[in-house]
């Protein structure tokens, strides 16, 4: 799926299944919150944080996939292309940091 497509079958499920779009400020919200449940699963799962007994049956792909979806809601609600958005961003991104990372010490493969 591409971003395009993936930015009009959030639009197609929001119409059809979830009836209408929650406001910007709502979705800024749920946003907050998915995020949050993604960094819990990663302190958990990656660092040094362990799991209570309730966390057991996390989904990390799920999460992230919430967290996906509700920035896509939010993109569509405020006329943002994504794709268009990402590639200007990566281009801003290689301009800005085309030295920068490789001459990072800290970087380097030891």
């Amino acid at each position: 799926m591409t971003i395009e497509e993936a930015q009009q079958t959030v639009d197609n499920w929001i119409k059809t299944t979830g009836i209408r779009y929650f406001n910007e400020l709502t979705n800024t919200a749920i946003l907050m919150e998915e995020v949050g449940e993604v960094a819990r699963i990663m302190s958990r799962q990656y660092g040094e944080q362990s799991f209570k007994k309730s966390d057991k049956e996390v989904n990390l792909a799920d999460e992230m996939a919430d967290v996906l979806f509700v920035l896509i809601c939010l993109a569509n609600q405020t006329g943002i292309d994504l794709n268009e958005a990402l590639l200007k961003n990566l281009e801003k991104k290689t301009i800005r940091d085309a030295d920068r990372h490789q001459n990072n010490d800290k970087l380097k493969h030891k």
